[in-house]
């Protein structure tokens, strides 16, 4: 299977990375074995697998020939490749992409290199890193894009940046997410960014099982603590491994948040109104309609700016709905799922809806804004 065909799937793809060291962060797992990885790599759901064959990474073309020993996945052969001698190397050793880094290369070298890789049968992965980078490669018409986090030349990660251009790129060609990836809710926010796809390789070989981690990268739903007013519950809930957290802002709230309070780097944040989005936004906003009588509506969506990402199915305001699974799983796209959800009964709900998310919020509480941590926790263990 080609790179591009393999990464054109439905949700999140993960390319999954195979590098002994790395220029920054020094040894990352200098005993890696390629063969070994890229199965385990296959069983957890990698849609391919990345070889660093650069030696200042530890790595060597015998490690994609071990790699390509043991795994039906494409293969991409990682290193800094200017000639086309590399690009012929890659492909006698099992290779089925190339990485070029247009940083390295001038338009005609990349156009160049461009067409032997599709001679020898090769995708190639164009990497940028800026907006003048973006711009040469969409004018180069690469069909599957690169866009690295890291600054190659100080090694510095702006991930703000990366989302931007991810999301100034996509539609027209394969994106993929590179760099400073190691938890599920920065990987889901590059997907909402509509990335096609992810390449982790640090997080994963820091981790005592890589293709353990690469599994938790990639599953879904997210899981989402909502109506959080308290910096003590965001810890709570962020220990416990939930992937959002919600802060309502609605004044006839009973779990009204003064305002969104700090995540760590392993969530994103979501500000909750209903109506009209005020100010005070998160890393996305949950919106929900009106009606009269009722804090809210009964469903919202999920957006990121002004992108509709999701859309959020939930119970009418302090009622039940018999049938509300079998309505939530007769939605198509992303869907979060709340309502009435607690650790009892959140296993269940999955398993008939398949939701992208789910959120919870009063049955984690000991009082209306004030959440009692073992059920936070019951509740994520739950779900995820």
């Amino acid at each position: 299977m080609r790179l591009e065909e393999a990464l054109r799937r439905n949700g999140l793809a993960a390319i999954a990375e195979v590098k002994r060291r790395s220029p920054s962060a020094g040894d990352l797992r200098p005993d890696a074995d390629p063969a070994a990885l890229a199965a385990a790599y296959e069983r957890s759901g990698a849609a391919a697998v990345s070889i660093l064959v650069d030696e200042r990474f530890g790595g060597s073309w015998d490690d994609l020939r071990a790699a390509r020993s043991a795994t039906r996945l494409p293969l991409l052969a990682k290193g800094f490749f200017s000639l086309d001698e590399h690009l012929r190397e890659a492909r006698e050793a099992g290779a089925d992409a190339a990485l070029l880094i247009l940083r390295d290369l001038d338009d005609a070298s990349a156009r160049r290199l461009l067409g032997v890789a599709s001679e020898l049968g090769l995708d190639a992965l164009v990497e940028v890193h800026d907006g003048e980078e973006l711009a040469r490669a969409l004018a180069l018409d690469a069909p599957v894009l690169g866009i690295n986090a890291r600054d190659l030349s100080t090694f510095e990660v702006d991930r703000k940046a990366q989302l931007e251009l991810v999301a100034r790129a996509a539609g027209s060609r394969v994106i993929v997410a590179e760099s400073g990836i190691e938890s599920r809710a920065q990987g889901a926010e590059a997907e909402l960014a509509r990335a096609d796809a992810i390449l982790v390789g640090s997080a994963l070989m820091r981790a005592s099982d890589p293709a353990d981690k690469l599994a938790q990268l990639l599953s879904r739903p997210l899981v989402k603590v909502c109506g959080l007013t308290r910096e003590e519950d965001v810890a709570v809930a962020a220990e416990a491994g939930a992937d959002l957290a919600g802060f309502i802002l609605v004044e006839a709230s009973p779990r009204k948040a003064a305002a969104v309070l700090d995540v760590p780097e392993t969530m994103l944040s979501v500000a909750v109104y209903v109506g009209e989005r005020g100010e005070d936004g998160g890393d996305l906003v949950q919106l929900y309609g009106e009606q009269e009588g009722k804090v809210r509506g009964r469903d919202g969506v999920l957006l990121r700016g002004e992108q509709q990402v999701a859309r959020v199915l939930d119970l009418p305001w302090q009622e039940d709905d018999p049938a509300h699974l079998e309505r939530a799983r007769a939605v198509e796209g992303r869907v979060v799922l709340a309502g009435g959800l607690d650790a009892q009964n959140v296993r269940a709900a999955i398993e008939a809806v398949r939701p992208w998310a789910v959120d919870a919020s009063s049955r984690l509480e000991r009082e209306p804004g004030i959440k009692d941590a073992e059920r936070v926790r019951a509740f994520v263990e739950a779900a995820r």
